[in-house]
């Protein structure tokens, strides 16, 4: 196990407090509608409207302290590039990030207007990565990469001190998955302060690469990814991480498109939040076991709502 409690208590005084201290809560009108009480942790309200910014914060700020580079890259799909082109700016570090020339339009002029130079590459994150290693070795700059980096690890976990002050009994937290960071993150502190708590991970069925290698025990490939929660859409497991996530994780479901799109309508009607795609993997996951859940205490975390009004629009369906 990478991640260590006292670092991560730590890890909470050197974020922003833009992105600390969240709300989380009771939603009511969802809870009726999903047969649960359900906990929503909203992410969102935030200068880059996702959880990433608790963990480029911890990344900048050790590399701060060290005082040995101003320059920083990572590759992203959006969330982690915007975060930290937001903490760079505040902290004046040069941030470079390299993403897909498919990726997501909003997100990508979202990281130029916080001040990244973003790099566009064909290919997918994969090889967005590969360029951002080159231009690391090239320049010097710090690669912040997502999960593997243990600090973008231990920000995200601050989440989970947070659920763990919670007055009231949880039964389970339900942790959209993707590289990893926030879902071993919030696993070891549940498992740390609340240990009756089920942890259970959530991964599109279209992007399955995560959740497939946590059921085989090994790193397994499963292709391309294919889904419209693109936060999420790696294809590559990162050994370490994955074996942080076997010693939190209780389960690690796969939810489909369909079941995702009902959950961001769920969240719209019921709670008043427009959310990403990657942000409705819990409530999708409550939607495809409802006898599992039926009368406990849930809680899901809204990690994101990058997401284009004509996207959102029309994966909702709404009349």
């Amino acid at each position: 196990m990478r991640l260590d409690i006292d670092r991560i208590e730590t890890a909470a005084a050197a974020i922003s407090a833009v992105f600390l201290n969240t709300p989380q809560y009771v939603c009511e009108s969802l809870s009726r509608a999903l047969g649960c009480r359900i906990v929503l942790k909203v992410e969102t309200l935030n200068p880059v409207r996702c959880f990433k910014g608790r963990g480029t914060e911890v990344v900048l700020a050790r590399l701060q302290a060290r005082g040995d580079t101003t320059s920083v890259v990572c590759a992203s799909a959006g969330n982690l590039g915007q975060a930290l082109a937001y903490g760079g700016r505040t902290r004046n570090f040069d941030v470079t990030v390299t993403a897909s020339a498919t990726a997501n339009a909003l997100k990508v002029e979202k990281m130029r207007m916080l001040g990244a130079k973003v790099v566009l590459v064909d290919g997918g994150i994969e090889v967005a990565l590969q360029a951002a290693q080159e231009h690391a070795e090239r320049t010097d700059a710090f690669l912040v990469e997502d999960s593997k980096n243990l600090d973008t690890c231990e920000g995200a976990a601050t989440i989970g001190l947070e659920l763990a002050a919670l007055p009231h009994h949880l039964d389970a937290v339900l942790v959209a998955l993707g590289a990893g960071a926030m879902a071993t993150g919030v696993g070891y502190v549940m498992q740390c302060r609340r240990p009756g708590v089920e942890v259970v991970s959530v991964q599109p069925r279209n992007a399955p690469a995560m959740t497939l290698s946590y059921h085989a025990a090994r790193v397994v490939d499963p292709g391309v990814p294919n889904t419209i929660a693109d936060g999420v859409a790696g294809r590559y497991v990162i050994p370490e991480v994955l074996d942080d996530l076997r010693a939190v994780a209780h389960d690690a479901v796969l939810v489909t498109e369909e079941s995702i799109k009902e959950g961001m309508r769920l969240l719209y009607v019921h709670a008043g939040l427009i959310v990403e795609p990657a942000a409705a993997l819990g409530v999708a996951a409550l939607l495809e076991a409802p006898q599992r859940y039926a009368g406990k205490t849930v809680a899901t975390i809204l990690c994101g709502s990058n997401v284009a009004t004509k996207d959102f629009e029309a994966w909702i369906r709404m009349p």
